[in-house]
């Protein structure tokens, strides 16, 4: 049985899905008007990894992610840097989905921009204003009237008075509203700005509603799983359920918030210019070692990036490559895995992603134990659960390396021919070169072990 935290529920449930064998489900994608930074990149892998480990499962799994390309940021920085919106909003897009390229990240079977689904919106907000949810403000643009919904808060468990009371609450000031906490639907035009004709005239939509109208328009009615980072509980995802039922819609049955990435101690964000970004991350310690770092964490809980962490992640990465090394050398032949049961266990309890790895280093140590003793049978079915278990979880583990994971170095590649030379000065009895090589690998970082089966080496 597999249970999943859901938001609205505050409580681990039993995934039922919509249809069974099939799971629809969207995830709040980026908003391209800067650099991607890690903690986008940590919100991406996780979503990626329960995307993978469904369909690894057995579920057909249809993942709807969205951009963003219409928002007050984009229109500032277009501005900013002279720019149009479409031309400042497809350059960052295109950053995006080259790292997320990077990170082995699974593209999405959909991905909707917001600009694309104009009408669907003017669909959506036109059914809020004849079920009284909506109000007009002349030359202001179109309003969710909040207390006309008695279930709102129920994501984020705020009431309406606290809201009110709350002077820290995310809601936008404006005198014509008839309340502080609505929000607004459709936006008036203003001067240079990027605008849509409408009923209520010219304008664009409001953030909360491109999400509600897309994720309905694509994945239909009840969809099963609606996710994105805990930072959009309130207002983005409450709002987006708020205009969906408003309007008499069903809307997403699970909610799955992902945990934020924080910089000793505080949230990583733009705002408080406190981030590194993803390319730079990527760069300095490899796609793998950040993909691993993200899987080692609860992809509930708050994580801190930073260079030691993404460091030990690649030490980890390493040990795995070294196994598959070690198990070419001895020429272990892959076969089936032999039993993934304490895997699937631990990750059907909310993706426990690190109990999960827990495991597979346990198979990982078992696998090493076996070649020492030539029990390569052993070895073989322990290996098999191991790149198993990995690729469920979109870990790539190979003793050559991919272009975009090499180290500064050469990467695995250079490190095999550079074993390679030495081997073959050791045969021809040249142990000055070939002693001159292991100290060159040594000084790369790079320790070799004769064994019986050959030559093996790992990153120290």
């Amino acid at each position: 049985m597999l249970r999943l935290f859901d938001t609205a529920a505050r409580d681990l449930v039993e995934f039922v899905p919509r249809v069974e064998g099939s799971v629809s489900m969207y995830v709040c994608g980026p908003t391209p008007y800067d650099h991607p930074h890690v903690g986008h990149g940590r919100t991406v892998v996780v979503f990626d990894v329960v995307r993978r480990y469904l369909a690894w499962r057995g579920y057909r799994v249809t993942f709807v992610s969205n951009v963003t390309d219409v928002e007050d940021r984009i229109i500032a920085r277009a501005a900013e840097r002279g720019l149009t919106e479409p031309q400042l909003a497809r350059a960052f897009e295109a950053e995006h989905w080259e790292q997320m390229d990077r990170l082995g990240v699974a593209r999405p079977d959909e991905t909707p921009h917001a600009t694309e689904f104009v009408p669907q919106m003017l669909a959506l907000i036109g059914e809020l204003i004849a079920q009284g949810r909506a109000y007009v403000i002349e030359g202001s643009g179109v309003y969710f009237q909040v207390d006309t919904l008695a279930s709102y808060g129920k994501l984020s468990g705020r009431t309406l008075e606290q809201l009110l009371d709350s002077a820290g609450a995310r809601i936008d000031i404006d005198d014509e509203k008839r309340s502080p906490v609505d929000f607004a639907l459709w936006k008036a035009a203003k001067p240079g700005e990027p605008a849509w004709d409408s009923p209520w005239g010219r304008g664009r939509p409001g953030w909360h509603i491109e999400c509600s109208a897309m994720s309905l328009e694509i994945l239909g009615e009840g969809f099963d799983i609606h996710g994105g980072g805990d930072d959009l509980v309130f207002p983005h995802h409450e709002n987006e359920i708020a205009q969906a039922e408003g309007a008499g819609h069903v809307f997403a049955h699970y909610w799955l918030h992902s945990g934020m990435v924080m910089v000793a101690g505080e949230k990583m964000s733009k705002s408080l210019g406190n981030f590194t970004t993803l390319r730079a991350a990527l760069n300095a310690h490899g796609p793998r070692a950040f993909r691993w770092l993200v899987i080692r964490n609860h992809y509930r809980r708050q994580m801190e990036i930073n260079d030691g962490a993404l460091r030990a992640a690649a030490k980890e990465i390493d040990g795995f490559d070294a196994l598959a090394r070690r198990a070419r050398v001895a020429g272990i032949a892959a076969v089936a895995p032999s039993d993934l049961d304490a895997f699937r266990a631990v990750m059907d309890d909310d993706f426990d992603t690190p109990a999960a790895v827990a495991v597979i280093h346990g198979w990982r140590r078992e696998a090493n134990a076996a070649i020492d003793a030539a029990q390569l049978d052993v070895a073989a079915a322990r290996l098999a659960d191991v790149q198993a278990a990995l690729g469920a979880l979109g870990v790539v583990v190979d003793d050559v390396g991919a272009p975009a994971d090499a180290p500064a170095d050469g990467g695995d590649a250079a490190v095999d021919t550079a074993v390679a030379a030495r081997n073959a000065a050791r045969a021809r009895k040249d142990f000055a070169e070939a002693d001159r090589l292991r100290d060159e690998l040594k000084a790369q970082g790079v320790e070799l072990e004769d064994t019986p089966q050959g030559t093996i080496w790992r990153r120290t």
